[in-house]
């Protein structure tokens, strides 16, 4: 089964995991979080963002379509 961590960080690709990776590691000495588990966040983060990218722009083409 997939883990929470695991699913996050499949949201890391290209330049997203290169960026997941500088941030990563500064941040987990800053807080409690490891580093794998901040970079799930970021992949998360990343993903939520490209849905609604996505989503906004589907449903301005259905408004332009009317």
């Amino acid at each position: 089964m997939t883990t929470a961590t695991q699913a996050g960080q499949a949201g890391l690709q290209g330049w997203r995991a290169k960026v997941a990776d500088g941030i990563a590691a500064p941040v987990a000495k800053r807080s409690p979080l490891s580093e794998d588990q901040v970079r799930a966040a970021l992949g998360a983060i990343f993903f939520v963002l490209s849905v609604l990218y996505v989503a906004k722009t589907i449903s301005a083409a259905v408004r332009e379509a009317k």
